[in-house]
């Protein structure tokens, strides 16, 4: 079990870091928009040097594995080295079966649009396996460690330094799709990380407290915590359920809150992680 386990989760790292390089190669690289990443630095150092935008990305994942291993520590791990080696490798495919390779959008904005939808689920698929891509993740752990700078700001300062180096080589109506298109980016792979994931946190006063109780146990399946309340109004002991659910369970469980006590009392809050250990 646990084979397959790990066959199951290399194939899905090689397919998302498949995603990424596709995502670079038919959107990122037609339209020159240097979106902050190792691939876009990658795009406008094509400009000066005589190589394939595989063979820099080969050579910057490379310059930062080794800085890494020497200033950070080992702390990377196989999967950080096998996707920084599969990135360029598969770039190369790409250029290869593809020689001509154009622009499909013919549009410089639109290109960048697909590049950060399609790139933030091969981002996403990678970060949930506790992977990533390699290169700039490299340089915010550098910054983080020695500048102790958080790693959100870290990665952000990198990317925007990437997105402005477009300024040395293009028009200013690339720089700015470089900058926003950065922006933008953060904002979808958060979504793509922890919008599919995300739960609601139902918490529930209501005369009905036992119907309710027994609908999120024995009808959704589902855990749930009581607390004891006091009303600050009137100083009355209440009881507070508060219970995790997904999205189905959460229409399912306030179709049945209106539909059992009209007058109940609910709060909902958005849950992006949760951390624990299954009953069974």
């Amino acid at each position: 079990m646990k084979k397959w386990e790990s066959v199951r989760e290399f194939l899905m790292i090689t397919a998302a870091t498949i995603i990424v390089a596709a995502a670079v190669f038919f959107f990122l690289m037609p339209s020159h928009v240097s979106v902050g990443s190792i691939s876009g630095l990658a795009i406008v150092l094509g400009n000066f040097i005589p190589l394939k935008i595989s063979a820099i990305t080969f050579i910057l994942n490379m310059f930062l594995l080794v800085l890494g291993f020497l200033f950070i520590g080992k702390e990377f791990g196989a999967k950080t080295v096998y996707t920084s080696l599969l990135l360029p490798v598969a770039l190369a495919v790409f250029e290869v079966v593809f020689p001509n390779n154009q622009s499909i959008t013919n549009d410089a904005f639109l290109d960048m649009i697909c590049y950060i939808f399609v790139v933030s689920i091969g981002l996403a698929m990678l970060f949930n396996r506790n992977a990533s891509s390699g290169g700039l993740d490299i340089v915010a752990k550098f910054l983080n460690k020695y500048l102790h700078m958080e790693l959100g700001k870290a990665m952000s300062l990198s990317g925007m330094c990437v997105a402005l180096s477009a300024a040395f080589v293009y028009d200013k109506k690339i720089v700015v799709l470089s900058v926003l298109g950065t922006y933008l980016n953060g904002i979808v792979l958060d979504h793509f990380i922890f919008g599919f994931n995300s739960k609601k946190r139902v918490c529930i006063i209501s005369e009905h407290e036992d119907e309710i109780k027994d609908f999120i146990l024995h009808r959704l399946h589902s855990g749930a915590t009581i607390y004891e309340a006091i009303g600050a109004y009137n100083n009355q002991p209440r009881t507070e359920i508060i219970a995790i659910v997904d999205k189905s369970e959460y229409s399912m469980l306030m179709t049945y809150i209106l539909k059992t006590d009209e007058n109940a009392f609910v709060t909902v809050y958005t849950v992006n992680e949760i951390i624990y250990r299954p009953k069974r």
